[in-house]
């Protein structure tokens, strides 16, 4: 199925909700849609072009002067296994929280730390997703899409991918020039279990066995109990990455602060919890007519209703300058701002 619109609103399509156009927009839903679309139609060929599935990690500052290009594939099949392992590939438009079911429902490991992150699979080798010690890009085996500029489907594999914390090579190298139309996962059909944050742990035997089930649900009502539903209340989960610094800067704050939460990180350095910085810079929970900060997730700005996107950035901007004053780290944005 083929959607080709003018001037259309994207405010479905963010989950903050911002009420902002697109000049052009490009739904798809099978492979061979879009190389014919983007060879036969001369109209679009010059435009700016941006990539977006469920918008949940975007915030638009302005009307988009370009093509948005929707990659809606759906589709999870089992492609290959061995005695160990399982590879199952997912289109870009299946929504990740449904693929991650998918997966503990079957008992393949390794996605269960990722329950209930919103937004789609083709989005989870971008951002390259992670929560609770589990990243997407650990058991990304090969991500499948188009080149813009070659004209041509190709394929990654995990190396070439270049993935790092909140990075990968199609947010830096080939952002906007690589359309992701499906990722190939290897998963473990004999799961090692992830529990080192001591709260999931905690919450999972509360629940009683340890086991694929529970780690997903323990996760989903954690982070259900400490974000907004962004079908009530616009947000794009959390707003910055956490910082990763020299142990040396955080010793430093620990002096004064003792309770900081602090991670091991690589290459000798160490993770800082960004939702507790900001909250002890004083913005939990701040509000400001429909702009605000989570009462209960420092990380999360919300739009409470008709906030537009640069008030959102603006307010991005004092909680980034503020911890730099209290904390003196730089905090960095992990929504895309359009």
């Amino acid at each position: 199925m083929i959607r080709f619109l003018e001037n259309y609103s994207l405010q479905s399509h963010n989950s903050f909700g911002i009420n902002v156009n697109t000049k052009y927009f490009f739904e798809f839903t099978e492979l061979e849609e879009l190389d014919i679309f983007l060879k036969s139609n001369k109209t679009v060929q010059d435009e700016k072009i941006l990539m977006i599935g469920e918008g949940s990690n975007i915030l638009f500052l302005t009307n988009f002067d370009g093509l948005v290009i929707h990659a809606n594939i759906p589709g999870i099949e089992i492609v290959h296994e061995d005695r160990q392992n399982i590879w199952v590939e997912a289109g870009a438009g299946e929504n990740w929280d449904e693929l991650v079911t998918y997966c503990v429902d079957f008992q393949f490991g390794g996605v269960e730390n990722l329950a209930f992150i919103p937004g789609t699979v083709g989005a989870a080798p971008v951002q390259n997703i992670g929560a609770y010690g589990q990243e997407a890009g650990s058991v990304i085996e090969k991500v499948k899409g188009y080149d813009l500029d070659k004209q041509q489907f190709m394929e990654y594999s995990k190396k070439e991918c270049q993935f790092s914390y909140r990075n990968s090579i199609f947010k830096s190298k080939l952002k906007n020039r690589f359309i992701i139309l499906s990722v190939i996962f290897k998963l473990d059909k004999f799961a090692e279990f992830n529990l080192e944050y001591k709260k999931l742990e905690q919450k999972v035997l509360e629940l009683g066995e340890i086991n694929l089930q529970n780690i997903k649900k323990a996760v989903t009502d954690i982070r259900s109990a400490k974000l907004p539903d962004v079908n009530e209340i616009g947000s794009a989960g959390s707003f910055f990455k956490n910082p990763v610094v020299d142990s040396d800067v955080a010793r430093k704050i620990e002096t004064k602060f003792k309770e900081i939460p602090i991670f091991e990180a690589d290459n000798g350095k160490v993770k800082l919890a960004a939702g507790w910085l900001i909250d002890k810079a004083g913005w939990k929970g701040f509000r400001e007519g429909d702009l605000g900060v989570h009462k209960q997730q420092a990380l999360v700005i919300v739009n409470y209703g008709n906030a537009t996107g640069m008030d959102i950035y603006n307010l991005s901007e004092r909680i980034r300058q503020s911890v730099f004053e209290k904390f003196g780290v730089e905090l960095e944005r992990e929504v895309n701002c359009i």
